[in-house]
């Protein structure tokens, strides 16, 4: 059963500054999250749910709102993704490193792909964010949904929003952890989550805007992912989704997955499938979202470059499968 949660009462100056305000629910049960507890010897604040006696603490700065339970279903996935992501160099002991995300990566390691998402972000920032901004002028709460280590919440921070930071990972270069490079430059560090994409330990209708940023594909099931988020947007509140791989076939995502299955078996000892996650849209899957939630996608589709534009037309002349596309998809929700 879902209540509407009460305002939080701080215990602390820290415990308010660590949530910025927000109205918190039990993830496990949908209750609000407003019993403070005298925090541990050494530990950070604890909020307890009354009902399910779930405890949601806060440890490093991140508060765990993932149930034992859910942890155990995600337990390969996590371990599993953190070795790839490893291996792919992510991640610095350099503060400068998170700071000159996404136009730069000073690793070297993976430059392709930041330059993807430097290109997406800024898109948004000039086509998007402006006319958002326009009608908020005090800044938006936003859910950085897959925040990774929080690049995107620090640079909304920057333009005077509020975001909050989710993710399933807390390690320290990759996860939500690193966010604590992106201190030394706001007045406090915005509040960050270990939770789930289907339960998060938000109140409803509060937050202004939603970015999945290259991480709706990890859902499990698209439209509940969705309508999760929703619950958590204001009446006329703002969903994009960016750089999650576009297929005009079905058939061209699933041979994409086999591939990716068979080359991570090869290069790591495991297909890399610790969870059942979507990986792609379609027009089709994009429409069942649409006819679910009564809304309506605006496609963007930004410049990655002459090379990336060419792909499909190189992939037809070698007979091979199309290649994904990038595009944002931003629509109006809850009105």
């Amino acid at each position: 059963m879902t209540t509407t949660a009460r305002p939080l009462v701080p215990a602390s100056s820290s415990f308010a500054e660590s949530t910025y305000g927000l109205r918190l629910q039990c993830p496990q049960c949908g209750e609000a999250l407003d019993h403070v507890m005298q925090p541990l010897a050494g530990g950070g604040p604890l909020l307890r749910c009354t009902a399910c006696l779930f405890l949601l603490c806060c440890k490093d700065g991140i508060w765990k709102a993932l149930p034992l339970r859910r942890e155990a279903h995600f337990e390969r996935f996590m371990t599993e993704y953190q070795i790839v992501r490893a291996a792919e160099g992510r991640g610095s002991e350099d503060s400068e490193h998170y700071l000159a995300l996404p136009d730069r990566d000073l690793s070297g390691r993976n430059v392709s792909q930041w330059a993807i998402r430097a290109r997406t972000f800024h898109y948004i920032e000039r086509n998007i964010l402006p006319t958002l901004e326009a009608t908020h002028p005090n800044g938006m709460g936003a859910l950085d949904l897959g925040a990774g280590n929080g690049w995107l919440s620090y640079r909304l921070a920057l333009r005077g929003h509020r975001p909050a930071a989710i993710d399933l990972l807390t390690n320290a270069q990759d996860g939500l952890g690193a966010a604590v490079h992106f201190r030394q430059k706001l007045p406090a560090l915005f509040p960050r989550f270990q939770a789930e994409l289907d339960h998060l330990p938000f109140a409803g209708s509060q937050f202004d805007l939603a970015i999945f940023n290259a991480s709706f594909h990890y859902s499990e099931d698209y439209e509940r992912t969705l309508g999760e988020t929703i619950r958590c947007l204001r009446p006329g509140g703002t969903l994009i989704l960016a750089d999650t791989a576009w297929y005009r076939r079905d058939e061209s995502g699933q041979q994409m997955l086999s591939e990716r299955r068979q080359a991570f078996t090869a290069e790591y000892g495991f297909a890399s499938d610790g969870i059942n996650s979507q990986e792609y849209l379609t027009d089709e899957r994009l429409a069942s979202m649409e006819k679910r939630f009564g809304m309506r996608w605006r496609i963007h589709s930004p410049f990655y470059g002459v090379r990336w534009a060419m792909r499909p037309w190189l992939a037809k002349l070698r007979g091979r499968r199309e290649p994904s596309q990038f595009r944002i998809y931003v629509a109006e929700v809850g009105k």
